[in-house]
């Protein structure tokens, strides 16, 4: 009987035990830290802010995380970036939180869809959204038609986001569509077209912590508490492909590649400036091919490159190198600021100036001494060894022998020379058959 008991006693407390353990895994597994992977987007609405997301949602779905913050700071840029990512947001199982900071950044034009696609909006303290009136994707002035439909386009678009934020989000959002308004981040939530203003990431976390989203998997409560943000920044390649969609760096690189490429054209026979010009023109391509630009500026630019080329072999310089000077700031003027293209997208006038003359100098000076040395005449035989310089092997008293180019020659003193010794410098002054007249080179040594 006793060992009955035991034997009870025993299987009692093993299963006190286990269950103990049970409980204690379960409570360590609701309690584990949650991760919140952190993105920040700043800069315009082009393909590599997209493909950063792209990326950023890709990492926090292999983690696990409980959220992701795309911290947002933009002027605006491609609607079809900006599809992309609502695309990208809106068909995400992991809550995106769209932020517009720091303080001071600005969700504007198609910043304001970016943020309304976001499971949740936030913005910080002194920051901006809206004006998000359409421009003209080639830098140009809208037609009334294409300005409607480009304008309801967006309105549907901000419709489908914004249906549950209420009349006065729908309202604000049509008015920065159709008046290019903008709202601080006091009016934007008391609008409901965000859901809090935090002044940090941190304050963001707390906020938000509990706060019920709707993702593609359905309703979803945010647990935010503790919560360890992992940081990813923009990939190498990222932050290459946003620096060549600034206009100033793809105007640089337009001048330097036609520029490389028409001195390997004019001197043919090296390889390294050809092989810079065909780099440095792939480069600008790119961007052109994402910046609104009008297309009738490569025109001028490549005119005035061949002005620049012509004006070497004109018989009067300097005529057409100003005519092309005029016709690299045209054409830059024309490819980049064209009415319609928003002011971030634009080129300084000072650096359009500033690389034309140098590029205009610069290709005069290089292209004009590549000529020159094709026209000189190619000085060979005897008549090459004039101004050359060698030593005297015997003394010359006045003939006697000399080393010139590698060879022996018979020489001569220039009349009124003194005596030279052996291994005196002389230097070559005319050629009388296969004699040399010569002249030291040196004070004679005593």
């Amino acid at each position: 009987m006793r060992r009955s008991k035991g034997f009870v006693s025993t299987v009692q407390r093993l299963f006190a035990i286990s269950w103990l353990g049970l409980v204690g895994f379960s409570s360590m597994s609701q309690g584990a830290q949650p991760i919140v992977v952190h993105l920040t987007a700043d800069g315009p609405i082009a393909p590599p802010m997209a493909e950063y997301l792209d990326r950023g949602l890709a990492a926090a779905k292999r983690q696990g995380a409980e959220a992701v913050i795309l911290e947002l700071n933009t002027p605006g840029g491609s609607i079809d970036s900006m599809n992309r990512m609502v695309e990208s947001i809106r068909g995400s199982n992991i809550p995106v939180i769209v932020y517009v900071a720091p303080r001071g950044a600005m969700a504007a034009s198609a910043g304001t869809i970016v943020t309304l696609a976001g499971h949740a909006a936030a913005m910080a303290p002194e920051t901006a959204i809206g004006a998000a009136s359409p421009v003209g994707s080639g830098g140009q002035n809208l037609t009334s038609t294409e300005e409607t439909k480009i304008k309801e386009m967006l309105k549907a678009t901000a419709r489908s986001l914004a249906t549950r934020r209420g009349t006065q989000a729908m309202n604000l959002v049509n008015s920065a569509i159709d008046q290019a308004t903008a709202a601080s981040a006091q009016e934007a939530q008391a609008a409901g077209l965000v859901d809090v203003i935090a002044t940090d990431v941190p304050d963001l976390l707390a906020k938000l912590d509990g706060y019920q989203v709707e993702t593609a998997d359905g309703p979803q409560v945010l647990h935010l508490a503790n919560a360890r943000v992992v940081e990813m920044p923009p990939s190498f390649i990222e932050t290459m492909l946003k620096f060549l969609t600034d206009p100033n760096i793809v105007f640089i690189l337009l001048a330097v590649g036609v520029q490389a490429l028409l001195i390997e054209i004019a001197s043919p026979g090296g390889w390294i400036a050809g092989f810079v010009g065909v780099v440095c023109l792939a480069l600008a391509g790119y961007g052109i091919g994402i910046l609104p630009v009008n297309w009738f500026g490569l025109i001028f630019i490549l005119t005035a490159f061949v002005l620049f080329l012509l004006d070497i072999k004109a018989p009067t310089h300097g005529a057409l190198t100003l005519a092309g000077l005029v016709s690299l700031v045209v054409g830059a003027l024309v490819l980049f600021n064209s009415p319609g293209t928003p002011g971030f997208e634009r080129v300084s006038i000072p650096l359009v100036v500033g690389t034309s003359l140098l590029t205009s100098a610069a290709f005069f000076t290089v292209v004009s001494f590549a000529v020159r040395a094709q026209l000189r005449p190619m000085a060979v035989g005897r008549e090459a060894l004039v101004g050359r310089v060698g030593r005297a092997q015997t003394a010359l008293n006045p003939a006697g022998m000399v080393q010139v180019a590698g060879e022996l020659w018979s020489a001569e003193l220039e009349e009124g020379q003194p005596r030279l010794k052996a291994g005196a410098q002389v230097e070559v002054i005319s050629v009388h058959g296969l004699k040399l007249q010569v002249r030291p080179k040196s004070p004679p040594a005593s």
